[in-house]
Parts: structure tokens; C-alpha cells; sequence
């Protein structure tokens, strides 16, 4: 018989498992931060606009049920392209309004690295750059506060302007730009108030607001267990490997979200590890996300 545990238990029993508060909550917030829990809206509202552009006639039935839209097949869609962090129909026109675009895959890879940062006894802090609407960085500050860990701070890098105009000649072409992307372009008061409606916004979340060339290097962070990349350009990702992987302890991880599909992404990391001499093997998370666990000192 499944139950509901009272108040003074440390465990919670749903269809014959033991959970306790901790990963209920951490399950719940990864729910929460995908989307998940309200992923017939998302449709509902790309729906919406289809029927107010002319693309698609408004159809009450549909609309009620958004499992019914081209007799299921968009939902099914949809889910399955959000669950490992795609656009619908590939158009990041698409994007929605969930608090990351990650997908499930990575975000789990996020929970995997801070397992054995704890577990390791890792020190440092955590860093994502490129937050977008803060969700992989909320997420960090979630597992370290359902922990009950003090003594790290999480911080967001980013422009809170969208993506700078490419450069260098490898970014020659891949303008995502808030001029041409305006929906990759989120302000810092929009993920300001993200953390605050979650309960997660303390002394412990800090916010550096500007290109990385500028911000990174100047930024007070001693040490990193934990360093997210998402910069999409060659020359973004660079600034932050350049800026900070020196700052990652023995045992932390690196993770890059956009290594498999872009070129740009993949190239700058390659030339990195290979001026620096890093020999760690890149782990796949899914279809572009990589990481790999620091070994060495330097």
C-alpha cells in the first residue's frame, strides 16, 4: 500500500519505493526546471501563436486537450525533442519558456558531477557560463542547499544581453546575437527573480554580468569544483577555459554543453586541451554535452 509519510518521518513511500525529502524535493526541482510538470502549457502556447500568425486554425477541442493537436503526434513530438533538449520541430523559434534548455540528459550529468564533488570532498566553487533563464545554475544551488552545503558559492556568467557578434574567424557566420535571436538574450532581473521564486536566491549566488573576456578574469573565484561551459562561440568558450579551468581543483569536472553540434564549440575545446596537455578522456552526455573529471594539478 503506497503511503504518505507525517511530517516527523525521514521517508516518503510512493508505489513501493523509499524516497527520502532530499531526492523528492531534488526530483521535483529537476521536473520543475525542465518543464516537465507543465509541458502541455508550453505546447498549448506555440499553438496559440500558430492560430494568431495563420499558421494553424484555432481548433476549441485542441485547445482544451493539446494531446488531441494532429491526433497526438505534437505532443509526442514535442516531449520527446524537449526531453533531451531540442527544439520542436527544430526551430528555435520553438524555444518556449521553461527555466533551461538543456534537456533531461544534462541536467542529470549536473546532478552526477556534484554527487562526487560532495562525496570526494572537492572544494571550490560551482560556475555555469551562459545561463540563459538560470535553470542549470538554479539547479546547483538547489542540490547544494537540500545538502545543506554553506560553503560554495554558485555563480552565473553571463551578458544578460544575449550572445556577442562573432569575431574571430572560426565564429565567422554564427551570429546569435540578440539582434538576430532576441529570445536567447535574458535579462539579469528575469533569472534574479527565478531564484527568488524558487527560494534560492542568498549570498551564495552571485551574478557576473558582462562579455566573459571582461568579467572572468577579473572575478573573484579562488577555486572551482565545478565549471560549466555554454558559450556556443569559439572565442566564448575559449575566454572561459582560458579564464578559469586553471581554477578547477583536482577532482572537478568541466562540462561543455555545445561540443556536438557546433563546430565552433568543438574546435575551440580540442585546440585547448591540446595547448594545455590535457589528456583527461571526454565523457558524452548526449547528443552535444561533454564533460570530463580534472586529474592533473594544472
Amino acid at each position: 500500500m503506497n503511503s504518505i509519510a507525517g511530517p516527523q518521518s525521514e521517508w516518503v513511500t510512493l508505489a513501493g519505493h523509499m524516497k527520502s525529502p532530499q531526492a523528492l524535493y531534488l526530483d521535483l526541482l529537476k521536473k520543475s526546471i525542465l518543464g516537465e510538470l507543465y509541458v502541455e502549457n508550453e505546447l498549448r502556447l506555440l499553438y496559440l501563436r500558430d492560430c494568431l500568425t495563420g499558421e494553424q486554425s484555432f481548433d476549441q477541442s485542441a485547445y482544451r486537450d493539446i494531446h488531441q493537436l494532429e491526433g497526438g503526434a505534437a505532443y509526442r513530438e514535442y516531449v520527446s525533442a524537449r526531453s533531451v533538449g531540442l527544439h520542436f520541430k527544430r526551430k528555435i523559434e520553438n524555444l518556449g519558456f521553461q527555466h533551461t534548455m538543456i534537456g533531461r540528459a544534462r541536467l542529470e550529468n549536473i546532478h552526477y558531477c556534484l554527487e562526487f564533488i560532495l562525496q570526494d570532498r572537492v572544494p571550490g566553487d560551482c560556475i555555469e557560463c551562459g545561463v540563459w533563464r538560470g535553470g542549470a545554475a538554479l539547479y546547483m544551488r538547489g542540490f547544494l542547499a537540500a545538502h545543506q552545503v554553506s560553503d560554495r558559492i554558485v555563480w552565473l556568467a553571463d551578458s544578460f544581453e544575449g550572445l556577442p557578434h562573432p569575431t574571430t574567424p572560426p565564429d565567422h557566420g554564427l551570429d546569435l546575437s540578440a539582434e538576430k535571436y532576441p529570445m536567447l538574450a535574458i535579462k539579469e532581473e528575469t533569472v534574479r527573480d527565478l531564484f527568488e521564486r524558487y527560494g534560492l536566491l542568498d549570498d551564495r549566488v552571485r551574478l557576473l554580468k558582462g562579455w566573459f573576456k571582461d568579467t572572468l578574469q577579473r572575478a573573484s573565484i579562488d577555486s572551482l569544483s565545478l565549471l560549466r561551459i555554454d558559450g556556443d562561440l569559439y572565442e566564448s568558450t575559449l575566454d572561459c577555459l582560458n579564464s578559469l579551468y586553471s581554477k578547477v581543483e583536482r577532482g572537478g569536472f568541466v562540462i561543455i554543453d555545445d561540443y556536438g553540434c557546433l563546430p565552433q564549440c568543438h574546435q575551440a575545446v580540442s585546440e585547448f586541451r591540446e595547448r594545455r596537455g590535457i589528456k583527461e578522456t571526454i565523457q558524452k552526455i548526449d547528443w552535444t554535452g561533454v564533460y570530463w573529471r580534472k586529474e592533473s594539478a594544472t
